[in-house]
């Protein structure tokens, strides 16, 4: 992510009404089986009320089946003219106690109050999976449980307001279990905000450190920047080594992201640092090498040894241009690979990823990483730059991740997303998305709207198959408005135009969307 002026957890939805909880509806032994039945919705064809193998609770004339499947011929939908609660469930028995996994397709209006799958009376506690809203692609999600009784109640439910709708299809129910490992956040603007007076607190007011209050939401990973020599003095090494300490300090673990630049590298800016910029090409692996290993070793000799490492930040079109443009594939490779062999030097278990910023775009992502294949660059996990507003629906977000899991056979993680609470802005500058016309249909900027896109981002991850969605990194979560801490580390008086999407509100205190961090 470049910051600059103008461009010309998991929190559970509230349950549905008391009679709608499963513990009141008689046991559904009849139809009680050990395998799912019926899980395409193909045995009925259009207008059934009840699909075969499904038994329906509340208001169940809003759910049916219909013509338009995901892959045969019908789907489940939930939907009415009117406000509904519904709930299309199955009951299954006889099953070997385990970790199990229910996968299914989805599309959803959004605007319900609710709209989830979830396994319940499973022996363990209820999980459950909010549809993403996705009006026309489908999206596949998954929910895992461990069952300890035997038996699993898989449900479809929607507590819906009028006109809303949801489908569904092409439900499996396997043994498995998912999950993410990365619950993270940027937060390479921390030091200096601290050092210009910004202060954090906790959701009821609680002057705190932000880390720990991060950490206290579920926070698991923390990503911070490092430039070559700011006009600042922040995001270097010193900066770097020190907010290290507090990282690790937490329990977290640390991502260095190397932009090989004085200021902010990314698709349309990858200029090279003033002390490199007359070196040679072959200069300029060594500079690669010697940097990413100094700032790396410092970090190790001090107890806090990165765990992964970008070389490169949103190399869409390469790094250290012009030299390393993807234009010239083969000096590219060489810089990366410098890089690679760097980090591997300190620490051969750090994971070294590389990162773009075309979270939405599988053409794009496969034209990239086939010619870095192709030219030899070493690499062992995959990251993405993801924000809806910018990159395109979630079902194209999806497509592109799990063809990069699948086509490279390497882990893939979202290394920046965000979204806004609010639009207005908390100083000067104009925020980067301030209008409603930017925002991603269906999720409002609003605090509840912020914490539906980092589930559902984070759920999407979750369903790479093969267990390859490592998961998520918020970018700059404590970035809110303190004067001197502006996007330009060349002008302090710059503002900032992202206080709107941090996870601190305008009040200083943790919004509520942390609870992100704590995603299956």
């Amino acid at each position: 992510m470049k910051f600059h002026p103008r461009r010309t957890i998991r929190a559970l939805l509230p349950p549905l009404a008391a009679g709608l909880a499963l513990a009141a509806l008689p046991a559904q032994t009849a139809q009680a089986a050990s395998t799912l039945t019926n899980g395409g919705f193909e045995s009925d064809g259009t207008g059934s009320a009840a699909p075969a193998g499904w038994s329906e609770y509340g208001d169940t004339g809003a759910s049916y089946t219909e013509s338009g499947g995901h892959s045969g011929g019908y789907r489940l939908s939930h939907y009415s003219s009117s406000a509904y609660k519904v709930e299309t469930y199955q009951y299954l028995s006889g099953l070997t106690n385990g970790n199990y996994t229910l996968t299914a397709w989805v599309r959803s209006s959004g605007g319900q109050k609710a709209a989830y799958l979830a396994l319940r009376n499973c022996g363990s506690a209820e999980q459950r999976t909010d549809l993403p809203i996705s009006s026309s692609g489908w999206i596949r999600i998954v929910t895992s449980v461990k069952v300890t009784n035997n038996q699993c109640t898989i449900s479809v439910n929607s507590d819906a307001n009028a006109g809303n709708w949801i489908n569904v299809d092409d439900l499996t129910f396997t043994s498995g279990t998912t999950g993410t490992s990365i619950h993270g956040a940027d937060i390479s603007s921390l030091a200096k905000s601290e050092a210009k007076g910004g202060m954090y607190r906790t959701g009821s007011g609680t002057a705190g450190d932000a880390l720990s209050i991060l950490k206290s939401s579920g926070m698991n990973y923390a990503r911070l920047k490092v430039w070559v020599n700011p006009a600042d003095g922040f995001n270097d090494k010193a900066h770097v080594l020190a907010t290290a300490k507090r990282v690790k300090a937490q329990g977290m673990k640390l991502l260095v992201d190397f932009h090989y630049s004085d200021t902010w590298a990314d698709p349309g800016a990858q200029t090279k640092p003033a002390a490199w910029a007359g070196h040679t090409y072959s200069q300029l692996k060594t500079d690669v090498y010697n940097h990413t290993y100094d700032v790396l070793n410092a970090l190790k000799a001090q107890g806090t040894t990165a765990d992964m490492v970008q070389v490169g930040n949103e190399i869409n079109g390469g790094m250290l241009w012009s030299e390393g443009s993807t234009d010239h594939w083969s000096q590219l490779a060489g810089l990366i690979n410098s890089g690679y062999d760097a980090v591997k030097a300190v620490n051969p278990s750090t994971v070294v990823a590389l990162h773009l910023a075309k979270g939405g775009d599988k053409a794009g992502t496969e034209w990239w990483f086939d010619n870095a294949v192709a030219s030899g660059v070493k690499f062992d996990a995959i990251g993405l730059s993801y924000y809806g507003y910018w990159h395109g629906p979630l079902s194209d977000f999806q497509t592109t991740l799990d063809d990069a899991a699948s086509r490279y056979g390497k882990p893939v993680f979202v290394a920046e997303t965000a979204y806004p609470f609010r639009l207005d802005s908390d100083d000067s500058l104009t925020n980067q998305i301030d209008t409603t016309g930017e925002l991603v249909s269906g999720y409002p900027a609003t605090v509840a709207g912020q914490t539906k896109w980092m589930n559902d981002v984070a759920s999407i991850v979750e369903a790479v198959p093969n267990g390859r969605g490592l998961g998520v990194f918020y970018w700059e979560a404590t970035w809110t408005a303190v004067n001197g801490n502006g996007w330009d580390p060349a002008d302090a008086g710059s503002g900032n135009g992202w206080e709107n999407q941090a996870l601190f509100g305008y009040d200083d205190k943790a919004l509520s969307s942390m609870t992100w961090f704590s995603h299956r």
